[in-house]
């Protein structure tokens, strides 16, 4: 049995004591190994008799030797039998040491305590969610011009929305720059994608017909020698292409191959449900954030820094693996953003120090309502993983452990317990 003593927040204390059968079994084994390191002249390396090796191992080196070895395996019992969570490495004292017992002090740096504020008071209010015909209409807008044909213009000039088919070549002091010519080059009028001027200057223009464009590069243009510089290009349209928009019919909709969805009216509905949908998962989480903030503003509780410290190795590490997920590796990425890995760090520490508040505050509250925890409701949580990532439940519960399950239950009892108090 070990004694288990809060000596501050955020501390405990576990007085372990060893003795009788297990205390004298461990000096016999603490005892046996010393004897075999010793070289003593006359007698090969762990061939020196028990009697004689009384003589070079001392009581003291015995016991050290034996504390060390159950050291471990009593501290582990301790936590158990006084369900205590690390954050941190404990540190050991030894208070007695003798023949009869061993007595060890393990200080461990535990989660510190919170004090809950009126959370009875705080309101969990969902914002209304509409779809309007318009957002509907523009939704379908948008779909139609993806979806539209590229036709040749015979007669007429380039117009927004249309698709010019350019020779260029640019000259800055009436000198060509690099990378400033191309030829066929398909331009979308009204794409934005050239500097800013020029494709509004095509407008207008026929086939075959030439044009010289004046245009000033940006200030914060890539190129240094071409930054906020005035520059002349020659352009020449070949050819003109308009847009041809599909017609909104049942065809349409049947070739957009979406699961019983075959009319206009049923895909004017299923865009209004997907949209409404996604309305009120926004609204909802909108609203759990601001619950969650409020709740945290009045809780009090002092955090420790190593918390704050792992959440943030946590979000670098979460971070990695989706850039990962794109052919990124995390070097990379600060080459990219020009940030130091020290300048990152320091980005996430208000964040996380806001995460690990709200998941302190919410496992308090968790233990203040007694929230209990169903094998049920285990079974259905690793049967929610295997379906979202596709895997066999057995290798899910290889990857999440028992005792992450249940603290994540817990917090997610504590959430609804705070949306519907």
């Amino acid at each position: 049995m070990a004694e288990y003593k809060k000596i501050e927040d955020g501390k405990v204390e576990l007085t372990c004591t060893v003795d009788g059968d297990k205390w004298a079994e461990a000096k016999k084994k603490a005892f046996a190994k010393l004897s075999k390191d010793l070289q003593i002249k006359g007698f090969r390396k762990g061939q020196v008799p028990a009697s004689l090796a009384k003589k070079y191992v001392s009581d003291n080196q015995t016991w050290l030797e034996a504390a060390s070895s159950v050291a471990d395996e009593t501290f582990s019992a301790a936590l158990k039998e006084h369900d205590v969570e690390l954050i941190d490495q404990a540190s050991m004292d030894l208070k007695e040491i003798n023949e009869n017992q061993v007595v060890m002090v393990f200080a461990c740096p535990v989660k510190p305590d919170v004090k809950l504020g009126d959370y009875k008071s705080l309101k969990y209010e969902v914002a209304e969610s509409v779809v309007t015909d318009e957002e509907v209409e523009n939704d379908i807008k948008a779909v139609l011009d993806r979806k539209a044909d590229l036709e040749l213009k015979e007669d007429g000039a380039v117009e927004m929305g249309d698709t010019a088919v350019i020779d260029f070549e640019g000259f800055k002091d009436g000198v060509a720059f690099e990378g400033g010519k191309a030829e066929n080059y398909e331009l979308g009028i009204g794409s934005g994608s050239f500097i800013p001027g020029f494709e509004e200057q095509v407008v207008g223009m026929k086939a075959e017909e030439t044009k010289e464009i004046n245009v000033q590069f940006p200030e914060n243009y890539h190129a240094e020698d071409l930054k906020g510089a005035p520059v002349v290009f020659k352009v020449t349209v070949h050819e003109i292409k308009k847009r041809v928009l599909p017609e909104l019919n049942d065809e349409f909709v049947k070739e957009l191959k979406i699961e019983n969805v075959n009319t206009v009216e049923e895909y004017k509905n299923h865009i209004k449900e997907t949209k409404l949908a996604g309305k009120k998962n926004q609204a909802e989480n909108e609203a759990q954030t601001k619950l969650l903030e409020e709740f945290a503003k009045m809780c009090e509780v002092n955090i420790p820094a190593k918390m704050i410290e792992r959440e943030v190795d946590q979000q670098i590490q979460e971070q990695a693996q989706r850039l990962a997920y794109q052919g990124l590796k995390f070097d990379q990425y600060l080459q990219f953003t020009n940030q130091t890995m020290d300048e990152v760090r320091k980005n996430l520490v208000a964040p996380s120090t806001e995460r690990v508040k709200v998941s302190l505050c919410l496992e308090a509250l968790a233990k203040e309502a007694n929230v209990e925890v169903s094998e049920e409701d285990i079974e259905k949580y690793y049967d929610d993983m295997a379906s979202t990532y596709g895997m066999p439940k057995e290798d899910v519960k290889k990857y999440v452990d028992v005792e992450t399950v249940k603290g994540d239950l817990k917090l997610n009892k504590a959430l609804e317990l705070l949306k519907n108090n």
